[in-house]
């Protein structure tokens, strides 16, 4: 498996759904590789073994929404993603519980619904922001992540708590940390999320 693919599948979850799944989806390589080997980290392996144990339909969801959002532009920095593997490891045992059969299948219905829709506009926002990658991505996830989250079902608000949280950890600490001063002005822009 190629990381950045399965971190693009993430994206696209996070942007299309208001960032329902993101976490679930960015730490779950689906085959060993070099680059995911390189990022593996007690809170990839602690997101793993949650990913184990969550209900089916949450499974699903984290597998199919990839394919869903297959994207044709639209990718995500690595750093985003080390960062949200981080911010994952400090979720409460309240928020990990957020992640429930009833709200995954909300959250597939949601998707298969919608996933047209969401990837174009992913497409398109990222295509139309300016350089550089880090910039696209913030603009081209925020962008849609803020037309699309008041659709998302109401058994999917929990996840979408959640992962608001996971996404401003994430940014908080690239905003002071990433190695391009562009992009941590862009993560400083979108840290409060949609």
């Amino acid at each position: 498996m190629n990381t950045s693919r399965t971190l693009k599948r993430s994206a696209v979850a996070v942007a299309g759904a208001a960032g329902v799944l993101v976490v679930a989806v960015t730490v779950i390589p689906q085959e060993e590789t070099p680059a995911a080997r390189s990022v593996k980290s007690p809170p990839l392996l602690a997101a793993l073994a949650q990913a184990a144990s969550l209900p089916f339909a949450c499974q699903e969801a984290i597998f199919k929404t990839g394919d869903q959002f297959a994207t044709t532009r639209y990718a995500i920095p690595d750093e985003f993603s080390n960062a949200a593997v981080a911010a994952l490891g400090s979720l409460t045992e309240t928020e990990r519980a957020e992640l429930t059969r009833p709200a995954c299948a909300a959250w597939n219905s949601w998707a298969t619904a919608n996933s047209s829709a969401v990837t174009g506009e992913l497409d398109n926002r990222y295509r139309n922001a300016a350089l550089p990658v880090c910039n696209k991505f913030t603009v081209a996830t925020v962008g849609t992540a803020r037309k699309f989250s008041p659709n998302i079902p109401a058994a999917a608000r929990g996840l979408d708590k959640v992962v608001k949280k996971v996404w401003t950890e994430a940014m908080n600490e690239l905003s002071a940390t990433a190695s391009d001063a562009t992009c941590r002005t862009s993560y400083s822009t979108v840290r409060t999320a949609w």
